[in-house]
């Protein structure tokens, strides 16, 4: 069975030393994924601009291993403040709506204090 890396061009995967995704045979891995601009590199201040850049760089990365976000069975947001569960239809409904794979959502402190939301998927295709 083939292993297969996909970079989305961030330094922190050679720095940290992970990949953006992984493919192994039927299954895709999606690194957990923070709301970083992809095309200006700016974080923006909004919890719902960051987490639909993030889901923009993973849908990347799923199309670029063969997969699309109707593959995603499982989700996992991690958020830094409770208060963003209210506004996590505006980031994941319009993705995840028809989708609706297994999902977690956990509080957590972030690497660095502007970021407000990080997402990570396992997509099946099989």
């Amino acid at each position: 069975m083939s292993r297969q890396l996909i970079s989305s061009g961030s330094p922190f995967e050679a720095q940290v030393g992970y990949s953006r995704a992984v493919v192994q045979g039927d299954w895709c891995f999606v690194a957990g994924t923070t709301g970083t601009d992809p095309e200006t590199k700016a974080m923006p201040e909004s919890v719902v601009d960051q987490g639909r850049n993030a889901l923009k760089v993973i849908g990347k990365a799923l199309d670029d291993a063969g997969f699309s976000f109707a593959d995603v069975v499982r989700v996992t947001y991690y958020i830094t403040d409770p208060a963003y569960w209210d506004v996590m239809g505006d980031i994941a409904g319009p993705v995840f709506g028809d989708i609706r794979p297994a999902a977690s959502c956990v509080i957590a402190g972030l690497v660095k204090p502007e970021m407000k939301i990080e997402i990570e998927v396992t997509a099946f295709k099989g």
